[in-house]
């Protein structure tokens, strides 16, 4: 069989960490920021892990990663 093709889009916005779990970045922090609380826009600064219910669909997407 050939090999599987990463999926490009996905591979900038996902990274595998060392345990093999994937970061994400939050959604929500690029405009309109003037309404939001300041609590708020530092919590969206921070990474944080992928859902385990997103994993799998990752995994197909991210072969090689």
């Amino acid at each position: 069989m050939p090999k599987m093709k990463t999926h490009r889009g996905a591979a900038k916005r996902f990274k595998r960490t060392a345990s093999g779990k994937l970061s994400r970045h939050h959604a929500y922090a690029s405009h309109l920021l003037t309404h939001k609380s300041t609590k708020r826009k530092r919590g969206l600064r921070k990474s944080t892990l992928v859902s385990s219910a997103d994993m799998k669909r990752l995994d197909y997407l991210l072969p090689y990663e």
